[in-house]
């Protein structure tokens, strides 16, 4: 048997980055520093003070 690696810790490009909700790594909201995916943030768009989104 081979040695189990742990995982690679990226530091920049697109696996460095993830939704801090559902943890994704596709279609990252960075604007205002929101860390979000647009899936959360349309769900909680409301919640955190945006008026007219979508």
């Amino acid at each position: 048997m081979g040695k189990i690696k742990p995982p690679k810790v990226r530091k920049f490009g697109k696996g460095a980055r993830r939704c801090i909700r559902c943890g994704t790594h596709e279609a990252l909201i960075r604007m205002y520093n929101l860390n979000i995916c647009r899936r959360c943030f349309r769900e909680v768009a409301e919640d955190i003070g945006f008026k007219k989104y979508m």
